[in-house]
């Protein structure tokens, strides 16, 4: 599986030269915002730190940017009809696949990382901020390999996405236990947890299962991509 800086560099203009990417700024935004207005008027860490870190930045910062930036790597070039021009160059579909992923990472990791290390620090310290800033990359890997994948298996991958971040990730993954072994959202939370374990965050995930499932769930999904990415072609060809 090579990567190809073309196409990498490519979908990084796209996607930053489109209106989408700035639906990524309110979210960071609104989470340091509130960060800095509870360590400036003074109310305790133990009451805003739990909701603002976890259930604002990890339950829907890092989903929903992993939602817009995951679905419009490839999903957008879908739409208006570009993706046929790429998938007529003699490029292996892993390649193409590959190198969307590894910029939705990118982007998603740093857009979400930045604002969750801000708030780790002025919650506890610089180890907790950097603790939060690596779980949320982590999480933004695998976010990406979902979010790809499902910009290839619906017309409203954004929809359909946003379906899934509310319902499984913020709803039954943090109210269902049995749920909680297949939440990408509680993966981030244990590792945040193992990092730097603090009283703020609890984790119902353990860490062997954690690793375990991060890699299936990005594997599977990135296979799927590539076996997608071809059937794609295929039916594009002859229709």
């Amino acid at each position: 599986m090579l990567f190809n800086p073309t196409i990498a560099w490519m979908t990084a203009r796209g996607l930053f030269g489109r209106r989408r990417f700035l639906l990524l700024l309110p979210l960071p935004l609104l989470l340091v915002a509130l960060a800095v207005f509870a360590r400036v008027t003074g109310i305790n860490t133990g009451d805003w730190a739990p909701a603002v870190i976890n259930g604002l930045g990890i339950t829907v910062l890092l989903p929903v940017i992993a939602l817009i930036v995951g679905t419009g790597v490839l999903g957008s070039e879908i739409d208006d009809g570009t993706i046929v021009h790429i998938l007529t160059k003699p490029l292996a579909r892993a390649e193409i696949v590959w190198a969307k992923f590894l910029v939705a990472s990118g982007v998603t990791a740093l857009t979400a990382a930045i604002p969750l290390y801000v708030v780790g620090v002025l919650a506890q310290d610089f180890r907790f901020g950097l603790a939060l800033a690596a779980a949320g990359a982590i999480g933004a890997v695998i976010y990406s390999a979902v979010f790809v994948l499902l910009s290839l298996l619906s017309r409203r991958p954004v929809l359909v996405g946003l379906l899934y971040v509310l319902i499984w990730e913020g709803l039954l993954g943090n109210l269902v236990s049995g749920t909680r072994v297949l939440s990408i959202g509680q993966y981030t939370l244990t590792y945040a947890d193992r990092f730097a374990p603090t009283e703020f965050l609890t984790a119902n995930v353990s860490l062997p299962v954690t690793i375990v499932m991060s890699a299936v769930v990005t594997v599977v999904c990135l296979a799927f991509a590539m076996v997608k990415l071809r059937s794609f072609t295929a039916s594009s060809e002859t229709s």
